[in-house]
């Protein structure tokens, strides 16, 4: 598929997810049901994430820069295993607890960080999560990163429900006050024990609905961050040290990856990234775009950020394409100085 079909597709189930349409498949419904027994299989095989234990890395981050009248930001992660961190055993190793504290040492001010994200959660439930992250009005997050769309593929959920959850979520986080980062739906093709075509299947499927997020996201005032590649090349070609023990859930090195292509964004987002880094570099082939087309460019590349520009233009909304600079993943693992009583 081009990078027009892919904008179109995109275009296409946003589409249906503001206006109410709900027709509208991944990679096909008809073609993915003859499948199914494959797909059951498979998910027996990978086990489907059932691990059970979560770390709990709620708590206060980078306590070292507190200053007396000066309180600390505060960050949330809301939807599946991904954002919570199932597979990992400590909570200095989930992402949560790797964004907050990277996010303390870039802004040299603690972070508070809360997990509502849940493992095995679909689109769905993130008007539950979101009604928990919002629960007190005086502690509305700074920022929020959500981490979304695994289990709707697998679970089969119309494309055109999930970005409407999705677009719901952000647009009730924004208008709150918080910024909004949506790690955007991981490659599933990248899982081992998947066979093709259902690989095939699983790819595209993945990267349709990972470019209609970003379009539902920036459309309603949030920044998106593509994490299908980390689990693409970087996955495949390092399955063992990238999946964890269930090859369904990233280990403890493909959670810090996955941290460290969000971190950019969620900085940037909280208004600490170099100025420099604001403006886009054609060398790196970042610019300005119509919403759909950067969303089908992110997809297939993985730590490319999307935000909104202009509202308008000839083709609709225009994005801004960023492709950040990585950071180096933290030597330490980051743990929290307290935690939540």
């Amino acid at each position: 598929m081009t990078g027009m079909s892919r904008a179109r597709v995109a275009r296409r189930i946003a589409a249906g997810a503001a206006y109410g349409g709900g027709g509208i498949g991944l990679a096909g419904a008809a073609t993915v049901g003859l499948l199914v027994a494959e797909a059951q299989l498979a998910r027996r095989r990978v086990g489907n994430g059932t691990t059970p234990h979560v770390p709990n890395a709620d708590g206060l981050y980078g306590a070292a820069y507190t200053v007396p009248g000066e309180p600390a930001l505060r960050l949330t992660m809301l939807g599946d295993s991904t954002a919570a961190g199932q597979g990992v055993h400590r909570a200095g190793q989930t992402p949560g607890a790797l964004l907050a504290s990277g996010v303390a040492a870039i802004a040299e001010r603690p972070v508070g960080l809360s997990t509502v994200a849940v493992p095995g959660a679909c689109s769905d439930d993130l008007d539950r999560q979101v009604t928990r992250a919002l629960a007190d009005p005086s502690r509305v997050p700074d920022v929020c990163v959500i981490m979304i769309g695994a289990n709707d593929v697998t679970h089969r959920m119309p494309a055109t429900r999930s970005v409407r959850h999705l677009a719901s979520a952000v647009r009730r986080l924004r208008t709150a006050g918080a910024e909004v980062v949506v790690g955007t739906c991981p490659d599933l093709g990248t899982i081992e024990p998947v066979w093709q075509p259902l690989r095939w299947l699983a790819r595209r499927a993945s990267r349709q609905l990972a470019a209609a997020q970003t379009i539902g996201a920036v459309e309603q005032g949030g920044r998106t961050v593509s994490l299908g590649d980390l689990l693409g090349p970087e996955f495949a070609a390092h399955p063992r040290e990238l999946f964890g023990p269930d090859s369904y859930h990233p280990s403890v090195e493909g959670y810090a990856t996955a941290a460290m292509a969000v971190l950019p964004t969620a900085c940037a987002a909280l208004g600490l990234w170099p100025a420099e880094e604001e403006r886009p570099d054609a060398a790196r082939r970042e610019g300005f775009l119509p919403v759909a087309r950067a969303a089908a460019e992110a997809a297939s590349e993985a730590g490319t950020e999307v935000t909104a520009a202009m509202p308008s233009g000839p083709r609709g909304a225009w994005a801004l394409l960023k492709r950040r600079r990585r950071r180096r993943v933290p030597e330490t693992e980051p743990e929290p100085s307290t935690q939540p009583s």
